[in-house]
């Protein structure tokens, strides 16, 4: 990282015997920062993070949220990190994500247009697949889903991205089943979302209102949106808020899993290894196999009904589940 020097000052002349201004105060570094310190858009993190994309050419928000998924596997228990352990995390994922942003360079915008200006299509599936395995922080796609986009109108490339999946999470739909009489069936999932640095304000919620629209007539079987929100990494829901969906209820946390200094989903490691086992795990893997060990923050579920409005349930009517 390079540091910029300060601008230097002229000089002013001070007549001999009179007091001096008195200092500014410098900020001084703690040795150590909590993950909660780091999920701040604000943050000391997110500056440093800032400073690495910029140096490495890649999208300064991917870079944050790609990290931020790194940084338990290196956290204390209490949450605690080093500022060299950050600094190591940010230029380790810089790097991948320059190598991964380069295989989709094509598909990468860089014109900027104002949102009323962006097309609303259903994104080719092969495309897609290309954008959420290499820039989405899961780096994978969900198989079987309906893509939608906000394109620009002049190469057609893609602003913001989205899939949708019939939701698979059992104990999300048996509980929304339960409290809300809605079957899993008719439940279908944001199972991805992805959005470019040239997207305008308001990408992300006006696609998710034009998606809306489009699931009634595709698939006119399905009466609920849903999506797991994780805080974890920075996100907060605001997008889902913003298009009128609701946070429902939330899901308390498993540690993070890691293999050679990855994170894998579940399912990727399932597809990978056929389990999830840790014990399984460790025992093949050694020290190549890591788990997160910091206390994690729930997920957040948002709904959104596809006719009519979506219930607003209060937070402490929220149901917390357990995996």
């Amino acid at each position: 990282m390079v540091s910029t020097p300060p601008q230097q000052k002229a000089s002013v002349a001070r007549p001999v015997g009179s007091p001096a201004a008195p200092l500014a105060a410098v900020p001084v570094r703690s040795a150590t920062v909590s993950l909660d310190d780091c999920r701040g858009h604000d943050s000391e993190f997110a500056e440093l993070a800032r400073e690495a994309a910029e140096l490495n050419n890649v999208e300064p928000r991917a870079l944050i949220v790609r990290t931020l998924l790194h940084l338990p596997r290196v956290a204390r228990r209490d949450g605690q990190l080093r500022w060299q352990q950050i600094k190591t995390e940010l230029a380790r994922c810089a790097i991948e994500l320059r190598t991964d942003q380069a295989k989709v360079a094509d598909l990468v915008p860089h014109a900027t247009f104002k949102l009323q200006e962006l097309l609303f299509v259903e994104y080719d599936e092969r495309l897609a697949e290309q954008i959420f395995g290499h820039l989405h922080y899961l780096r994978s796609a969900r198989p079987g889903s309906l893509n939608y986009a906000l394109v620009d109108p002049r190469y057609g490339q893609p602003v913001s991205l989205c899939s949708v999946s019939p939701l698979e999470w059992k104990r999300v739909g048996g509980q929304i089943t339960r409290q809300f009489d809605v079957p899993m069936s008719a439940i279908w999932d944001i199972s991805r979302v992805y959005s470019f640095a040239v997207a305008p304000p308001n990408a992300i919620s006006y696609l998710l209102s034009k998606v809306r629209t489009a699931i009634r007539h595709a698939a006119p079987q399905v009466e609920l949106l849903s999506t797991a929100v994780d805080p974890n990494l920075g996100f907060t829901g605001s997008s889902y808020l913003a298009a009128n969906w609701h946070r429902w209820m939330t899901i308390k946390p498993r540690p993070y899993l890691y293999f050679d200094r990855g994170y894998m989903s579940p399912r990727q490691l399932r597809a990978a290894f056929q389990t999830t086992n840790v014990a399984e795990l460790r025992a093949t893997f050694d020290t190549r196999f890591e788990q997160s060990q910091a206390t994690l923050l729930d997920s957040m579920i948002f709904c959104c009904r596809t006719r009519g409005e979506t219930e607003n349930v209060p937070e402490g009517l929220q149901r917390r589940l357990h995996r």
